[in-house]
């Protein structure tokens, strides 16, 4: 199949499926020298983790990663580097009794369309599963940025439905403020607004005992990116940020910046005026506002660097609705398994993983081409 891998200076492939033994991710262009441990690789693998709470699929997996290649000694050795996740808890039998349905949102059809054959477990490699394996890259990615110029990417959800958060400086967020509440304990939506947590929780529970699934949207913010990054036609850093969070499952929209708010405003009202801020040893060109989203021209201006995904409800629903099978008789279907009936608290290290490859991989690119 072709399509596996992702990046150019910075690249990953990945392999894998959901009822398969494991996912497996290989990582080129990683420099030498960054310290990597399979600990580093748990804290992220366990934020997209199934099981960690009562609103996300009970699917019981330890997701515990092995390294199989391109560290010693603690270090990236600057060759390839593999990193390997088992499936532990796969339950092929809860998909039995849909082996020649389609279901209603999934892509059982167009891979069917596609291929004249399909791996009818759990979605085979259109499943979300896969991408415990791009998780894993991210954390490498992170640290990357981090080290090269002190970024940083964190994401969070920011509605559920119809409950919105208000968040007033999203980049100003910190990694606690999302994961934990006031009190220590778990933040199981990942939404740093907790009056609109709080709300979420609830709204999902209700669709959860009702046997339903419910949208939302999350906002990724990279922070500490230089100005310069990508290229002003084709591979626009937005362009490739937008395809790397249309690349995960269930995603249907993406926007940066004031997004479609623009639609309705005045380029007077639009435009994020240029000012100096004169506090460092040299002078720094900004913005007075950012609704440029942190990039003019497909390339980035040095401000924070905010992009939003729209996630749509899970398609795996326990109750009753209409389809056709393969030879395109009317049929009903119900789907057994676990499932998470909403996707936004497990999203969130998904696309912050693929802004920070993308993020990396531009970096190293512009490094190559403008070393200065």
């Amino acid at each position: 199949m072709a399509g596996n891998s992702y990046g150019q200076a910075f690249r990953i492939t990945t392999a894998g499926e959901s009822h398969g033994p494991g996912n497996v991710v290989i990582l080129d262009g990683v420099p030498p020298g960054i310290p990597l441990s399979v600990e580093d690789l748990i804290v992220d693998l366990d934020r997209r983790r199934p099981g960690q709470s009562k609103i996300v699929t009970q699917r019981n997996e330890s997701d515990t990663p092995e390294i199989l290649s391109g560290v010693f000694e603690g270090q990236t050795t600057g060759t390839s580097l593999a990193i390997l996740v088992r499936n532990e808890d796969q339950r092929s039998r809860d998909y039995s009794d849909i082996k020649d349905k389609y279901r209603p949102g999934h892509a059982d059809y167009s891979f069917d369309a596609k291929y004249g054959s399909r791996d009818y477990r759990g979605g085979g490699r259109s499943s979300a599963r896969e991408t415990v394996a791009r998780v894993a890259a991210g954390v490498v990615a992170k640290k990357l940025i981090a080290r090269a110029f002190g970024g940083q990417v964190l994401g969070y959800v920011c509605q559920v439905g119809h409950v919105k958060a208000e968040i007033n400086d999203p980049a100003a967020l910190t990694l606690a403020q999302i994961e934990q509440l006031p009190d220590g304990s778990a933040n199981i939506v990942r939404c740093p607004d907790i009056e609109a947590a709080g709300r979420m929780v609830a709204l999902i529970e209700e669709c959860r005992k009702a046997g339903d699934s419910i949208g939302g949207a999350a906002e990724i913010v990279a922070t500490g990116v230089p100005a310069g990054l990508g290229e002003p036609v084709f591979d626009k850093l937005k362009a490739d940020l937008a395809k790397a969070l249309f690349s995960l499952p269930a995603v249907l929209g993406v926007e940066y910046g004031i997004g479609f708010g623009c639609v309705s405003m005045k380029g007077s009202e639009h435009n994020d005026i240029f000012t100096t801020d004169n506090s460092g040893k040299a002078p720094h060109i900004m913005t007075k506002s950012n609704r440029h989203g942190g990039m003019l021209g497909g390339i980035s201006t040095g401000m924070p660097i905010v992009l939003r995904a729209a996630v749509k409800p899970t398609s795996s629903l326990p109750i009753e609705q209409e389809t056709v099978t393969r030879e395109g008789e009317p049929t009903t279907i119900s789907t057994k398994g676990r499932h998470d009936p909403c996707l936004l608290p497990r999203f969130i290290p998904m696309a912050e993983a693929m802004v920070a490859i993308t993020i990396a991989d531009h970096w190293l690119r512009w490094k190559g081409q403008c070393e200065r």
